[in-house]
């Protein structure tokens, strides 16, 4: 049995577009710096300081109990029932809303936070690899990531899949009611006119800084990253003044105010706007949009906390997620697209509703790009902070 103590994001196949099926929540980035108070307290945090070290899986008996910390409502409960029931080991789920509160949890734990398995956005694993916070695969306790598409391996962040493999990838738009905004909205720039017309008092926008900074740039289709003083500057400008005032509430989760009805805008992932609107029970007077000319990319990866007190279990619950079945159950419970080799097909043929929610075309992957982390993070996080207390959301 599942214990749920609280109710998921990096990749463009380069080149590609694969994959299969419900929804979810999902994950996000501030800076290290943010997080944790700077890269001196990361070095602080390194190996070496406090808990002994963990032990290492080597295909040995099974632990009883399994501690995974993720993103919101992440994973299938049968797949997790079924894992319990196959092969033992009791699963408890808890979940954070945010990859710092991931990060933050685990760099003053110090090795010692019970969890085994976490689930980061790719950005930011290297920092975590390099600061200890994660534990290396061993792989021969991973025969099923061969079930995983090629175009989801191998990232950057982590070439060799020594310490992640992708669980679920997806992008960034947003939704709208076409009962109150009766005009076309394609872009981000309309999303921000909307907002201060038709939509103004009823927009939300994600709980992230990412997203929410990211989204004047993408309108502006400017580097999303860019650290320029004076770009981010009138990013800050723009935000605080122009747009706060029409903001009604800051919701990474806007599938409840899609069913609800209490919102008429919303930035959403894409998965999130999937499940709002298959749940309504006007799906029609909903339209999700890509928006261009450009938006994110992100993808969430299992991982293995430092110190996990369960590494056997751990690597055994990852494997048993990348099995043919459970890629199934978890897109389909999840509505983000899984990784999974051949997966498109099968969702079409099985008669998956809006699979142009899971699965992109070349060409929309063109429009898309992943967020790096730099110096200016900081500066990103004080603009979104200043502009959630203009809005009063």
């Amino acid at each position: 049995m599942t214990e749920s103590r609280n109710p998921l994001r990096i990749l463009a196949p380069e080149g590609s577009a694969p994959a299969i099926m419900r929804e979810l929540s999902r994950r996000r980035f501030l800076s290290f710096a943010a997080i944790a108070g700077g890269a001196t307290v990361l070095a602080a945090c390194s190996p070496g300081g406090g808990a002994a070290p963990a032990p290492q899986a080597t295909g040995g008996t099974l632990e009883d109990a399994l501690s995974v910390y993720t993103w919101g409502d992440y994973d299938s409960p049968d797949v997790v029932a079924s894992f319990t029931a196959e092969l033992g080991p009791k699963v408890t789920l808890d979940s954070y809303a945010s990859n710092e509160e991931l990060i933050a949890k685990l760099v003053a734990a110090k090795g010692t936070s019970g969890y085994d398995i976490v689930v980061p956005t790719g950005v930011f694993i290297p920092q975590m690899i390099e600061n200890g916070l994660l534990t290396k695969f061993n792989k021969d306790l991973l025969p099923n990531m061969s079930n995983i598409d090629a175009a989801y391996l191998g990232r950057a962040w982590d070439p060799g899949n020594d310490y992640s493999v992708c669980k679920a990838w997806g992008t960034t738009g947003f939704v709208y009611d076409k009962t109150v905004i009766t005009r076309e909205l394609t872009t981000w720039a309309d999303f921000f006119d909307a907002a201060q017309n038709e939509a103004s008092g009823k927009t939300s926008m994600s709980d992230d800084p990412a997203g929410v900074l990211g989204s004047y740039f993408w309108a502006n289709d400017m580097d999303w990253n860019t650290e320029d003083p004076d770009e981010l500057e009138a990013a800050r400008a723009f935000l605080i003044e122009e747009i706060a005032p029409h903001i009604s509430a800051f919701d990474s989760y806007p599938s409840t105010a899609i069913v609800q009805g209490s919102q008429v805008l919303m930035q959403s992932w894409n998965g999130e706007a999937r499940l709002g609107i298959g749940e309504s029970s006007e799906p029609d007077r909903w339209q999700w949009v890509l928006p261009g000319p450009i938006t994110e990319l992100w993808m969430d990866n299992w991982a293995i906390a430092a110190g996990a007190p369960h590494p056997e279990a751990a690597h055994a619950f990852i494997d048993y997620s990348m099995s043919p079945e459970s890629l199934a159950l978890n897109l389909d419970y999840i509505g983000y697209n899984v990784g999974g080799k051949d997966m498109e097909a099968a969702a079409v043929e099985a008669g998956l509703d809006y699979t142009d929610l899971i699965f992109f075309t070349p060409e929309q992957l063109e429009t898309m790009r992943e967020q790096e982390l730099n110096d200016s993070q900081t500066v990103r996080v004080e603009i979104y902070n200043e502009m959630k207390a203009a809005a009063g959301a």
